[in-house]
């Protein structure tokens, strides 16, 4: 596949997963978000500094080094660069990433809580542990970057994380699967706290990890 076909296909998935996540309701008041897909092992194509009403072509194509190399960015997505270049680095396999401040998550962050993974969407998306939170910094730098490679480094298996005092970071093998589990963990985030008012949330009993992936791969077989 040529360069142009795959930044394209990219680009149109990038597209259609920020649709995907206004027409779930899992975004904040202002719709804030940036979205990223690896395009190989040195650029990456990221969301120019919106996501509502985003055409395909407006996506910029970005060095892991931080220089745009095609189209345009704001300010608001050149500081965050370095924050999705550092995932790409520690995760070979990830294909794609999603910032968002959604509201039942990003009260977690705020709270510097991990988000416990008790919810079966979770554990069917990809997250079937808890959302472990970095350190604050300030947006975009050393602080944070290094805070994200620290946790990144002694939780290997997690999809995702909570960036304290902001908000959540997804991370998954395409697209369409993040947004998938960006969905399935503000879900979670809003049954956390809706069961506080009735005793609290439960664990889920030992094995179900186990026991849902063999139900998804009996449905698949």
């Amino acid at each position: 596949m040529s360069d142009a076909y795959i930044r394209k296909e990219r680009a149109e998935q990038l597209v259609a997963a920020a649709e995907g996540l206004f027409a779930a309701g899992v975004m904040s008041h202002s719709g804030h978000a940036n979205l990223s897909a690896r395009l190989d092992g040195e650029r990456l194509l990221l969301t120019p500094g919106f996501v509502r009403g985003l055409r395909p072509e407006q996506l910029a194509t970005v060095g892991f080094d931080g220089q745009v190399l095609e189209g345009e960015l704001q300010s608001v997505s050149a500081e965050i660069i370095a924050m999705h270049s550092a995932v790409y680095e520690a995760r070979p396999h990830v294909g794609a990433i999603i910032h968002t401040h959604s509201p039942a998550a990003t009260a977690f962050a705020v709270a510097h809580r991990p988000l416990p993974c008790r919810t079966e969407p979770m554990l069917r998306f990809g997250q079937a542990e808890d959302v472990p939170v970095v350190p604050w910094g300030p947006r975009g730098s050393d602080v944070s970057v290094r805070g994200m490679a620290d946790v990144l480094e002694r939780r290997p298996t997690t999809a995702a994380v909570l960036l304290a005092n902001h908000g959540l970071l997804v991370f998954g093998p395409d697209a369409a699967a993040t947004a998938h589990l960006v969905v399935a963990i503000e879900e979670s985030a809003e049954a956390e706290i809706a069961a506080a008012a009735i005793g609290g949330a439960v664990d889920f009993p030992p094995g179900a990890q186990e026991a849902v992936r063999a139900a998804i791969a009996r449905v698949a077989s």
